[in-house]
């Protein structure tokens, strides 16, 4: 029988019925092919969050009828690749604590529980990321949504009475974000204007980490700007950050626009953007410009950002790029200078 060297080679051994998450960044699914290419070293993280590949392993064991979950946070090298080494040891722990057979998995439950106890390499995604992890496990393993769905459902398309907006849960919002259809997008679209802010930021929230539609993007961006002239600074982060995961025709002028707004263009709006709307930051003009900003208006957090940012693969080679051929006499220059003295 082969060893067990990866995190793939283990489930597979233990017989579980797997499914693997990225968090932090964005939570979404992740092929056991490209979790597989990032252990045996191949790939980079697609999605890394500060520094480290965040990692959901969702799975069944025989016939129990709920999945369990690990939550595992990997260090990463300077190039998003596997720092190998706490994997290794977390595998060992693994072997050593079910007699050196993945198979005990199905054996003896007991020792599930206790895995990841003390377990260095173990870490807990904010309650957001929990709720969208399991809205999103919890449809792909064909699972009714949650008690609270029906309820939020029913208030997010005008079918209940606006007062009983407290009664909403987190994870009836998650469920919303990842069940709804086209048809309920847009009639969300037509009601988010009057959403109270207690509902909309926890939406907001939920909706970074899928992708609206146009009619859903251009009430955010709307809701967004209403915000900021009301100087509601959480609410527009909250929308900024809500539209991450859309088209960039539509989230890539809005950006543009506000890059540009010296009043608009603070630490929060940067901090939304670097976060979670990265993919429109892969752009000749609108990554200068993000740069830009970020070293006139956010001096202190320079460095952090840029250095997240690189991880991701496709920002990678253009930002390098970029900075170095930046003046040194640039914003963005002298921000680069304690680095490379």
């Amino acid at each position: 029988m082969s060893p067990i060297h990866t995190l793939c080679d283990f489930f597979a051994r233990s017989g579980a019925q797997a499914r693997f998450y990225t968090l932090g960044r964005q939570v979404v699914g992740c092929p056991e092919a490209t979790l597989a290419a990032f252990e045996a070293g191949d790939q980079p993280w697609p999605l890394p969050w500060l520094g480290r590949a965040q990692l959901a392993c969702v799975f069944r064991l025989g016939d129990a009828d709920d999945p369990l979950i690990w939550f595992l946070s990997l260090p990463l090298d300077e190039q998003g690749l596997l720092d190998p080494a706490p994997r290794d040891a977390f595998l060992q722990r693994l072997l050593e604590t079910l007699g050196r057979s993945a198979n005990r998995l199905q054996d003896d439950d007991r020792h599930i529980d206790n895995l990841m106890q003390d377990n260095p390499l173990a870490f807990t995604p904010d309650i957001t990321q929990r709720a969208m992890l399991h809205a999103r496990a919890s449809a792909d393993l064909g699972r009714p949504a949650s008690e609270h769905f029906e309820l939020v459902e029913d208030y997010l398309l005008a079918a209940a009475e606006p007062e009983q907006w407290p009664a909403l849960g987190l994870q009836g919002l998650a469920d919303f974000s990842v069940r709804h259809d086209h048809v309920q997008a847009g009639r969300l679209a037509a009601r988010l204007h009057a959403l109270p802010v207690d509902v909309l930021r926890p939406l907001s929230h939920c909706l970074e980490h899928v992708e609206p539609s146009a009619d859903l993007l251009q009430a955010l961006i709307a809701r967004g700007e209403a915000a900021a002239h009301e100087g509601d600074i959480e609410t527009f982060s909250a929308c900024v950050r809500s539209v991450g995961q859309g088209a960039t025709d539509l989230v890539g002028p809005w950006y543009d626009a506000l890059l540009a707004d010296s009043a608009a263009c603070g630490a929060d709006l940067l901090a939304a953007i670097a976060a979670r709307g990265w993919t429109h930051l892969e752009h000749a003009q609108r990554l200068p410009l993000f740069l830009d900003a970020l070293a006139r208006h956010s001096p202190g957090g320079f460095t952090s950002v840029v250095r997240d940012l690189a991880l991701l693969p496709r920002l990678r080679l253009p930002l390098l790029m970029y900075l170095r051929q930046t003046s040194p006499q640039s914003p963005v220059g002298r921000c680069l200078q304690p680095l490379t003295h």
